[in-house]
C-alpha cells in the first residue's frame, strides 16, 4: 500500500491540470463567446486589426464542447489540431509521473516545440493575407 501512495501523489499535478482544463472548457461551454460582452476582445486584433493565432479559439472550444468540430475548424483550426496533441502530452506526463520519471524539458523534444512555433507563425501570417482568408475566424 505504501508503494501506491507515492504514485497516487505523483499524478496529482497532471490530474489537477486536467481538472483545471476541464473546468475552463465547462465554463466556455456554458458562457457563449459568440455573445458580446462575455469575454474581452483580443487585444492584438483591437490594436492592429489583424487576427492573432488565438483569435476564434474560445469560439472553437465552445463549438468543440458542443460537439461541433466542423464549426470549430472554421473558427480556429490550430486550436482544434492542438487538442489531440495536448491530450497526448498530458497522457505522457501522467504516465511518466505514475512511473516516477521526471517530466522535464527533455520529455518533449525541442524540435517539436520549434516546429509548433513555426507552424503558429505561418498560421498567424496566412490568416491575415487575402489567399489565406479561409483561416480567419
Amino acid at each position: 500500500m505504501s508503494a501506491r501512495r507515492p504514485r497516487a501523489r505523483a499524478v496529482l499535478a497532471p490530474l489537477g491540470a486536467a481538472l483545471a482544463a476541464g473546468a475552463a472548457v465547462a465554463f466556455v461551454r456554458a458562457v457563449d463567446p459568440n455573445e458580446p460582452g462575455h469575454y474581452p476582445t483580443c487585444p492584438f486584433l483591437m490594436l492592429t486589426g489583424f487576427y492573432c493565432p488565438g483569435c476564434g479559439g474560445l469560439r472553437a472550444v465552445h463549438a468543440l464542447a458542443h460537439g461541433d468540430p466542423v464549426s470549430a475548424l472554421g473558427l480556429n483550426p490550430l486550436v482544434v489540431a492542438a487538442v489531440p496533441v495536448l491530450a497526448l502530452v498530458w497522457g505522457r506526463w501522467t504516465v511518466r509521473s505514475w512511473r516516477g520519471e521526471p517530466f522535464n524539458g527533455k520529455a518533449v523534444r525541442p524540435v517539436y516545440v520549434w516546429a509548433f512555433l513555426a507552424l503558429m507563425i505561418v498560421f498567424w501570417i496566412m490568416r491575415n493575407v487575402p489567399f489565406g482568408e479561409f483561416l480567419a475566424p
